[in-house]
């Protein structure tokens, strides 16, 4: 059976191109994309840019279906109620479960639209996924808001898809027999703990590894031992405004990885999520 692409639109189309790009390289053979959306303008223009690339023949064989996320009278625009976010539910569970009826392969793409859409599906994905389902993140380096859009990236262009696991609920029971098993209940904290710190561990090298530079990489790991900016530009052999400057690309990357905390992403916040990491 062909696989299918289900993919989250937000402002940013290339979220689809790109991902789409990647899945073929690999050799998924991709019959369909389903694209699931809401109705805001440049959401819409978003697809449209889309659909032109499909109808110019840069895909060929695959088909592009467009869902509009609705409610029970009108399409909605942003999700703002408790309904919203149940139409959201809706779709993507349909979705995946008509993939899941014909015995199609999925490969959800979340890296699009608002954040509330990609944990969404991942409870979907729980719920849904078979064995060879698979959740996909996209990760450019070197694009910045404000920069021209790139559609299709070139060889020279940094990209990765990463797989995110899913525990699904059919494989719950496994886990939840190995706590069970465990009679000590200091000795289930410490599993759970160990389990959480295993997850932070995997998060944090997926920052560092495919999040950032490997210039910036170096500037990390020297301010998480606790240099300042001029013990750093000494090491690397490099101005201190230099340093100052890449330190500022990596809060906002950091900042975002966080998903936009309420507390300043400065430099204490770098060394408070990443010392423990260094050492």
């Amino acid at each position: 059976m062909k696989d299918t692409m289900i993919a989250t639109l937000g402002h940013e189309p290339q979220v689809v191109t790109i991902a789409l790009d990647c899945l073929l390289k690999y050799k998924h053979k991709i019959s369909e994309v389903v694209v699931v959306l809401t109705q805001s303008p440049t959401v819409l223009d978003a697809l449209q840019i889309i659909e032109n690339e499909f109808a110019i023949g840069t895909y060929p064989g695959v088909t592009l279906k467009s869902v509009i996320i609705e409610d029970n009278t009108k399409p909605i625009q942003d999700f703002r109620t408790q309904e919203d976010l149940n139409s959201l539910m809706r779709v993507l569970y349909a979705e995946v479960r008509k993939c899941r009826e014909r015995e199609c392969t999925v490969h959800l793409c979340l890296a699009g639209g608002r954040k509330v859409m990609g944990l969404l599906g991942m409870v979907v994905a729980q719920l849904l996924f078979g064995i060879d389902d698979k959740v996909w993140y996209l990760v450019t380096e070197g694009w910045k808001p404000g920069e021209a859009r790139k559609l299709h990236l070139s060889s020279d262009d940094q990209v990765w898809l990463l797989p995110i696991p899913v525990i699904r609920w059919n494989e719950a029971r496994s886990l939840m027999v190995q706590v069970a098993e465990i009679t000590d209940t200091a000795e289930v904290v410490t599993w759970f703990e160990r389990f959480n710190q295993e997850n932070q561990l995997k998060r944090k090298e997926e920052f560092i590894n495919h999040w950032l530079s490997p210039a910036q990489r170096e500037v990390v790991s020297l301010v998480a031992k606790g240099l300042n900016n001029a013990e750093v530009a000494k090491r690397l052999a490099k101005s201190e405004q230099t340093v100052a400057n890449q330190l500022s690309d990596i809060y906002a990357k950091l900042e975002e990885w966080l998903e936009y905390p309420d507390t300043k992403v400065d430099r204490s916040k770098l060394m408070a999520e990443f010392s423990p990491y260094f050492a």
